[in-house]
């Protein structure tokens, strides 16, 4: 029976340490983190909250403003090069990012708790197609409020006026994502 519980006990640990989330952060990223449950969330037209204001730097030291992509449905992934559902997904976000890109729809990463040459490495092997910023404390994913993400990868699909319209925990699939962009274009704001 002891050696049962120590078997038990040694899987648990090895889980809890293997997966990702977004909680407190040390010296080894992945330390404390649990992935998303694949929830998606959305957002009635009549209870969206304020226009969500995003600027920051993309890994390519080139300024970003989400104003800047007025009209523009936005799908906004959180993510990290050490988050093996991030590196995943990250295929289905490019093919999503190239069948959308001729229907005002854009996208945009957040990568957090990162270094900037693990998130460029990471933009090139995935090829991404779409700039991402740099997110190393945290602050840019505070721009979505209560909608914001609980867990990475998180994605945000912003509706034209910029104002959160649901929201993905966990690793997102190409049908999936197609799906809730499809979704939010049809609501007409």
């Amino acid at each position: 029976m002891r050696r049962f519980l120590a078997c038990v006990a040694a899987a648990f640990s090895v889980l809890s340490l293997s997966a990702c989330g977004h909680q407190n952060a040390s010296s080894n990223p992945e330390s404390g983190y649990v992935s998303g449950n694949g929830s998606t969330q959305y957002v009635n037209v009549a209870k969206r909250d304020a226009v969500v204001t995003l600027d920051g730097t993309t890994l390519t030291g080139e300024t970003f403003t989400l104003a800047s992509l007025k009209n523009q449905v936005v799908v906004v992934n959180v993510w990290a090069s050490w988050c093996a559902p991030c590196r995943a997904e990250a295929t289905a976000l490019s093919n999503v990012h190239t069948q959308f890109a001729d229907q005002s729809v854009s996208f945009v990463g957040i990568n957090t708790r990162d270094s900037s040459a693990a998130a460029l490495a990471f933009t090139k092997r995935f090829a991404t197609g779409y700039p991402s910023l740099q997110d190393s404390d945290g602050v840019l994913t505070l721009a979505f409020g209560n909608l914001g993400p609980s867990a990475t990868p998180t994605t945000i699909v912003l509706d034209r006026k910029h104002r959160v319209a649901a929201r993905i925990l966990g690793e997102v699939t190409e049908s999936e994502l197609r799906s809730v962009i499809r979704a939010v274009m049809l609501d007409g704001v």
